[in-house]
């Protein structure tokens, strides 16, 4: 697996504890795909598994910057109906003033590879990812006037 996925992971880490208090997250069930063609480019698939325990916030300040994180770095998954299961959640209800919150979120990594001579040359590729409708890098989601949540928009570098 490479490293980026751990970074990927780290940055939705960090746009969303500002919302949570207590968060996880782990990636299972990894698997590749090919496309058994002459090229030996390849995808990595895996579920990342997110965590929040004793969640006591509005619903509205996890997902949204959740879908703005896969926004930039996941974007397929996103208005494509072929993988419109690929978001799931579970909600466990601790009492009337908390829940614990578990998310899986199907994400991919593609990997090229090109051949010159004997040498194989590998490259991560990055999202594809259409222009936003906004371009903000900082942002505040609200409830009427109440602040529910914060968060910075990292943008892709270029491949």
């Amino acid at each position: 697996m490479k490293a980026d996925s751990t970074i990927n992971t780290n940055k939705l880490k960090a746009v969303l504890s500002h919302s949570v208090t207590s968060l996880k997250c782990r990636n299972k069930k990894y698997s590749l795909h090919t496309t058994r063609t002459a090229s030996r480019s390849f995808e990595y698939a895996y579920v990342l598994n997110i965590i929040v325990t004793d969640y006591s916030g509005e619903e509205d300040a996890l997902i949204l910057p959740l879908l703005d994180w896969l926004a930039t770095h996941q974007a397929d998954l996103l208005g494509n109906d072929d993988k419109a299961k690929g978001i799931r959640f579970m909600v466990d209800f601790n009492n009337h003033n908390s829940v614990d919150i578990s998310l899986e979120i199907d994400l991919t990594e593609r990997v090229i590879v090109k051949q010159t001579g004997t040498r194989l040359d590998i490259t991560h590729a990055g999202e594809v990812t259409p222009t936003p409708d906004y371009t903000a890098p900082w942002w505040q989601l609200y409830n009427g006037t109440k602040l529910l949540a914060e968060w910075q928009v990292q943008p892709i570098p270029p491949v």
